[in-house]
């Protein structure tokens, strides 16, 4: 690589650490030469040649934040539920992600463009295009994708398989009318009481207000259960009833298009209730009213529903995320489910936790029946 070539024929190669496992060069040793540049020129310099040393120090300034150390390297880990075992996660856009979130002009692109819906509305169009179903192939071998549990099918465009469809039993539901499963493939957090759980960071709680954007529902919420299930762009992105009952029209609330991976969480907890969001109610017998969430988020297209009526069962689809990785998130009133103890341990301690869809999250607080 070659550094910059300056008028006087001197040839930079500033370099400097910017995380633990990356390093990058960055023009910082460009200003000593500007600065002496500057001073030797005359007390009345040439206008046009101070305006063209004014333009290349912001140019360096601007160059040198570019690179501008991030903090410590954390990658994103979590449980394997089988296994018990800890990985980690392979992130799709990892350096750009942290060069969002970690760096101050990356900070800066991200508040002026990269959250805004008209990138992520780009890049569906660009997903859609027949052109991008050459990704697919490279994408499966990259992510270890399984294809074998999907539809077998010829895919015309990147969305058309992003949106793919299990085979019929690919997915084993829990039809126990006591037991809440998991509406779709993803990593799970739970906290069983919203109001005394750090979400993510210390000292953030979940604001349910905010997010439901109705103050006299999210009230029912306050000291309830929390559930948030990530789906990442490897996962399979349709979306399921975790339960039978009658279910509501699907509510709309405006929002940025910020990503929900991890790195992002870590520095802007409150993002799920930034970003585009919709959800449902759902009332059942056994486990009361609760609230299904889907948020959208960085080069997520849309959020489709695709269920039809007031009466739903558990398992069936209820909608679908075209590209980019997403987020489910579901409120229980106090009182209602006991979650299970692996992801509740897990989730004290930080982690995520592997979950399929129509595997047994927890089990309802009420001994009541209910006949589907």
């Amino acid at each position: 690589m070659r550094g910059f070539i300056l008028p006087a024929g001197i040839e930079v190669y500033p370099t400097f650490t910017c995380s633990s496992q990356s390093k990058f060069r960055a023009p910082l040793t460009i200003y000593p030469y500007l600065c002496v540049l500057y001073s030797s020129m005359p007390m009345k310099p040439n206008k046009k040649k101070g305006i063209w040393i004014l333009i290349l120090l912001l140019t360096a300034t601007i160059l040198a934040l570019s690179f501008y150390p991030s903090g410590d390297y954390k990658p994103v880990t979590y449980i394997e539920r089988d296994t018990g075992l800890l990985k980690v996660e392979k992130v799709e856009g990892e350096r750009w992600l942290l060069w969002l979130y970690d760096n101050p002009v990356g900070r800066a692109t991200l508040w002026s463009l990269a959250k805004r819906k008209v990138v992520s509305s780009l890049y569906r169009y660009w997903m859609d295009c027949t052109c991008s179903a050459q990704k697919i192939e490279p994408f499966i071998k990259d992510h270890y994708i399984d294809m074998d549990l999907f539809e077998d099918r010829e895919f015309t465009t990147f969305n058309d398989f992003f949106t793919r469809k299990f085979k019929e039993n690919a997915r084993i539901i829990d039809t126990a009318s006591n037991i809440l499963v998991s509406p779709a493939d993803g990593k799970i957090l739970a906290y069983p009481n919203i109001i005394k759980a750090d979400f993510m960071v210390k000292g953030y709680n979940f604001d349910v207000f905010t997010f439901l954007n109705d103050s006299s529902l999210a009230r029912k919420y306050t000291n309830g259960t929390l559930i948030v299930i990530r789906l990442s762009p490897a996962d399979y992105h349709r979306f399921h009833f975790p339960l039978s009952g009658t279910v509501s029209d699907s509510r709309k609330v405006k929002g940025a298009y910020y990503s929900v991976s991890p790195y992002a969480l870590r520095k802007k907890a409150e993002i799920l209730c930034l970003n585009k969001r919709e959800y449902s109610l759902i009332n059942n017998p056994v486990f009361g009213e609760m609230v299904m969430a889907e948020v959208g988020a960085t080069m997520v297209g849309s959020i489709i529903q695709t269920y039809e009526g007031k009466m739903v069962q558990k398992g069936e689809e209820k909608g679908y995320f075209q590209f980019g990785g997403s987020t489910i998130v579901l409120l229980l009133e106090k009182n209602s489910v006991f979650m299970d103890e692996d992801i509740l341990l897990n989730s004290a301690l930080g982690y995520e936790t592997t979950v399929e869809m129509g595997s047994g999250i927890g089990v309802a607080a009420r001994d009541m029946s209910f006949n589907k």
